[in-house]
């Protein structure tokens, strides 16, 4: 015996109800926003680094150009990734300040439209002025254009991280070669300006954490004034009795430019010319790093080098922890990035992760010369308990960040 139907009526009315819900399901699903992944990029009208008669010298450790296409080549990048994690798409939201008093509303501005992951291509002043903004905001933010190692102590924030490799791993890096090729009494040349004291600070430090004994150290000066044409005179200024190599701290590099094969002594120079110690160098050509050095050559018409390097591992970090915790608010990813559950392929050799301690991303530093790479950093025979990336810059024990 079959069941009693319905009474007409009855699945008339069912027949609305389920319509009905049908099309305000439609109109919901309509009304939702793409699940994009929207990233800002900050950068400084003003910033002398990339005039172009700055850019056009062309110093070893300096910007080469605006980073903006490594950040765009990390979503392409990003983008699979992306997707399995149920993001629709990913851009990039470009702001630029006129000047550094106009930095906090740049950075508000990128707030109101949703962004939560902010690139900084700033300089040091920069930097410090968006992070003291971002105090209290939903914002995660990425240093890549500033290696003051003060930005990672006395100015460091939970919000911020670092992305380019900080003074302190820079000389790390040239004292663990000097070290291991046993160039032990260098000459050292440091400059009279602010950011030569920084260096020269940065490689005081590593001097004595490597143990290193200059010979020597002697300021030196490019000036017009007669009274002080020797302190610009390579000749005169490494005419000591006897070295290993010879250190130039020249922030700018004006002076460093001519300092190999000027030498009274035929030594190796190391620092802020002859070799360098770099994020990335366009001759590196392990683990994958020509693909990616191809991408950007073909992106921006330019080589790559290790400011945009570092912009480019920043906007993969990004996609990566917006990736594995994409229902996670901005400080369990942070939480994430710092404690090293979220590590990301930076072609050098392993996968890279940030200090929990100041924000800095580890990672091997390219001891680079005009045309190759010399070595890698950190150098074999220097251990560390935790990990050999933790030999240099700032570790634990020293860190000056109050901020965790």
């Amino acid at each position: 015996m079959s069941a009693a139907r319905p009474p007409e009526g009855a699945m008339r009315r069912r027949s609305l109800l389920l319509s009905s819900l049908a099309a305000v399901a439609a109109r919901s699903a309509l009304a939702q926003p793409p699940h994009a992944l929207s990233l800002g990029l900050i950068t400084q009208a003003d910033d002398d680094r990339y005039s172009a008669s700055v850019l056009q010298k062309g110093y070893p450790d300096a910007p080469s150009g605006r980073s903006e296409p490594a950040a765009q080549i990390a979503l392409n990048d990003s983008a699979i990734t992306l997707q399995m994690a149920g993001w629709t798409s990913a851009h990039l939201l470009p702001v630029e300040a006129p000047d550094a008093a106009g930095l906090p509303a740049a950075l508000q501005q990128l707030l109101r439209q949703g962004v939560r992951h902010v690139l900084l291509e700033l300089p040091a002043a920069g930097v410090a002025a968006v992070s003291a903004a971002a105090a209290g905001k939903d914002v995660m933010l990425f240093n890549t254009a500033a290696p003051e190692d003060a930005l990672r102590a006395a100015q460091c924030a939970p919000w911020l991280l670092h992305t380019l490799p900080s003074r302190a791993m820079q000389m790390d890096a040239i004292a663990q070669l000097l070290v291991a090729r046993k160039w032990n009494r260098p000459l050292v040349l440091f400059g009279p300006t602010p950011g030569d004291g920084l260096l020269h600070a940065a490689w005081q430090r590593s001097a004595h954490r490597f143990g290193l004994r200059p010979q020597a150290e002697h300021p030196f000066k490019l000036s017009n004034d007669p009274r002080e044409r020797d302190l610009g005179n390579v000749r005169l200024l490494t005419s000591d009795r006897d070295y290993d190599a010879v250190v130039v701290l020249d922030a700018q590099g004006e002076f460093a430019r001519d300092v190999p094969y000027r030498t009274v002594l035929p030594r190796p120079v190391l620092g802020s010319n002859g070799i360098t110690a770099q994020a990335w160098d366009p001759l590196w050509e392990r683990d994958g790093a020509p693909q990616l050095t191809r991408r950007f050559l073909r992106k921006a018409g330019r080589a790559m080098g290790s400011y945009d390097w570092a912009m480019w591992i920043a906007a993969r970090a990004a996609a990566e922890v917006a990736s594995a915790y994409d229902k996670a608010g901005v400080p369990q990813q942070l939480q994430a990035l710092r404690q090293g559950a979220v590590t990301v392929d930076g072609y050098k050799g392993q996968r890279l992760s940030f200090r929990a301690w100041d924000g800095q991303l580890r990672q091997p530093m390219l001891l680079a010369y005009g045309n190759g790479v010399a070595d890698v950093a950190p150098l074999e025979g220097f251990l560390h308990p935790r990990s050999t990336l933790d030999t240099l810059g700032y570790d634990l024990p020293e860190t000056g960040c109050k901020a965790r």
